[in-house]
């Protein structure tokens, strides 16, 4: 990680993959409209074949971003299994069970420091929102390695 990376929080976590999210995505739609169009103002089975393709390769744009996204999900759970036991009381250990992967991408922010606090209150409330969880972290611990 860069030392001069921005500071992270609530407001500013979300990552954008420009050729992905501004170019990719964008063509792929246009592509779409376009021979759908032509679909529409003169049939053949080469526009309704075309359209099929445009469809496809949207499925095949989202999917592949889906799948990552779920790897790193995976991964995230696993860390922050490891985390937990390190960092909770014996007393919180069998908590960690109870979190669902959404909860643990949530508190995958958290700093050490307010970890245990926040597990406790993620359980006692049932806050099953990782949106929320992030609303709650005081102390953002930075995560500039996500996909």
């Amino acid at each position: 990680m860069s030392t001069d990376a921005p500071a992270q929080d609530f407001s500013n976590h979300r990552k954008s993959v420009p050729a992905f999210h501004y170019v990719a995505l964008p063509i792929l739609l246009i592509n779409f409209i376009y021979s759908t169009y032509v679909a529409v103002t003169s049939f053949s089975v080469d526009s309704a074949i075309a359209v099929f393709v445009a469809v496809a390769l949207i499925i095949i744009g989202l999917f592949a971003r889906l799948f990552a996204l779920g790897a790193q999900d995976r991964v995230i759970r696993l860390e922050e299994r490891l985390r937990l036991k390190d960092l909770l009381p014996a007393e919180q250990q069998a908590d960690v069970a109870k979190l669902t992967s959404k909860q643990m991408v949530g508190l995958r922010f958290a700093s050490d420091g307010e970890l245990a606090e926040l597990v406790a209150a993620v359980c006692a409330e049932g806050i099953e929102s990782n949106e929320d969880i992030k609303k709650r972290i005081k102390n953002w611990r930075p995560d500039h390695q996500r996909l």
